[in-house]
Formats: C-alpha cells, sequence, structure tokens
C-alpha cells in the first residue's frame, strides 16, 4: 500500500469496517461544518461544501447527517474549527503530513506529539515533510464506472492531468485548484465518485517492513482514532503483510 492513500485503505484490510464508519462520519460532518461556515451554505455556491456533501454521500452518509452538519454552521455560539496541518516523521524515518480540523489547538498539538512519540517518532517544522510532496486533487470511481480508455478520455478532456487505475478503481489526478471543476464534469457524466479530496503525493515512497511497519501501523491506526485527524499522508509503502500482522 502506497502512503499516499488515506487510511480508508487501512480500513478495510484492518476489518475495522463498522468501528471506522462512525468516525468517519464525524470526520465528514466537521468538514461540512466548516466549509457551510467560512463560505455559502447552498452547495452550488460553494466547491468546498459540495466536494465535502459528495464524499459524505459516496459512504452512505444519512442525508439528515448531512443537513445538521450544515445547519450547525449557523447556529450561535459553534465550535470554531480551524484547518492545521502537521508533518512529522515517522518509524523507518518516514514522512507524515496529518491534516486536521481543530478547536483547540493545544490539545491537538500535544496529542500529535505525543503520538509520534510513543512510535519512535517526531513532530516536524513547517515545510520540513511538504517538500518532498506534491499537492493535487484525486477523484476515485469505481472500475465499473467505465472502461479504462473511456476514463482516460473523458478526463483528460475535463481538465485532468493523468488517470490510472488499482484494484479499487479509477485514480483522476488534476491540479489541486482545478478539483471542484474536474470533479464536477465527472460526477455529471458518472455520478457521484468515490471521493474527491485534495492528497499530498510523495515524490520518493521508502519502503517500511518489520518492525518499522508494525510500528508505523499502530502510528496510522491512533491517529485515524483522533478526531481531530481529517487524512493522512505519508511517503511509505508497505505490504498486506505489513498491514495485516
Amino acid at each position: 500500500m502506497a502512503g499516499h492513500s488515506k487510511f480508508a485503505n487501512i480500513k478495510h484490510r484492518k476489518g475495522r469496517q463498522d468501528a471506522m464508519r462512525a468516525k468517519i462520519f464525524t470526520k465528514i460532518a466537521r468538514e461540512i461544518t466548516v466549509a457551510a461556515k467560512i463560505g455559502a451554505a447552498d452547495p452550488a455556491m460553494n466547491p468546498r461544501l459540495r466536494l465535502a456533501i459528495q464524499n459524505g454521500r459516496a459512504v452512505s452518509m444519512p442525508k439528515d447527517r448531512i443537513e445538521r452538519a450544515i445547519a450547525l454552521a449557523a447556529a450561535a455560539g459553534g465550535e470554531d474549527y480551524k484547518s492545521v496541518r502537521y508533518e512529522g516523521f515517522g518509524p523507518g524515518g518516514i514522512g507524515l503530513i496529518v491534516e486536521t480540523l481543530t478547536d483547540n489547538l493545544n490539545r491537538t498539538g500535544g496529542n500529535l506529539r505525543s503520538y509520534f512519540s510513543k512510535m519512535g517518532g517526531n513532530l516536524g517544522t513547517t515545510n520540513s515533510v511538504t517538500s518532498g510532496f506534491d499537492r493535487i486533487g484525486e477523484i476515485r470511481f469505481e472500475l465499473s464506472i467505465a472502461s479504462e480508455d473511456e476514463m482516460l478520455e473523458t478526463a483528460l478532456e475535463a481538465g485532468a492531468d493523468d488517470v490510472q487505475i488499482d484494484e479499487e478503481g479509477h485514480i483522476i489526478t488534476c491540479a489541486f485548484e482545478d478539483l471542484n471543476e474536474v470533479s464536477s464534469a465527472l460526477c455529471a457524466k458518472y455520478g457521484d465518485a468515490q471521493s474527491a479530496n485534495i492528497v499530498w503525493r510523495p515524490h520518493i515512497s521508502i519502503p517500511v517492513e518489520g518492525q518499522a511497519a508494525t510500528s508505523l501501523v499502530k502510528l496510522l491506526e491512533t491517529l485515524e482514532d483522533d478526531d481531530d485527524v481529517q487524512d493522512v499522508f505519508g511517503n511509505y509503502e508497505m505490504d498486506d503483510e505489513a498491514l495485516e500482522g
């Protein structure tokens, strides 16, 4: 598994779908609330909100849960979440980028420092890790949606840069500032995507094996269990045995 994938991949391989479902809903609901709070509550007028709602629908998030998350944005005295990116080094010397939405910087920063330290890593300074990554838009569709050639042609016409496939589906990438436009064009033809997000893609991936892989999996699972953590990206590669170990 390549480390630029979101931790949803670990969710499936570790057999924790049911436990993670509520966590995923919580994280998406928080993103919906933040998107609605900083922009219009109408997804037609707010690209970030539209993408967040799309991601909610892709994981079968109930409509009333989505509507409540939007309503919270207008509620007086509601939490004021901030987008904060943390960069750190984990087991095996790999770099990790942790995207958070938090209403308490001290809590989130303290928790992340503790997680990294317990697994033999440490938090780094700004740009200590992101300098080795590209920030891009990534859209995923199921393989059954279209043939490889059709998806490539459609995606390039929509403004995408590249299309690849893996065992989980089509992976369309584009400039991060074009994500909304490309996603909207593809969804107009194929329906809701499995996901549409801004991601960090490493320039070079580092193989991680043995005890370092075991510790890294534990660190990733700890990060995904934290409600403040939205996404985790890294420059690692591990085989399925390490993930299932």
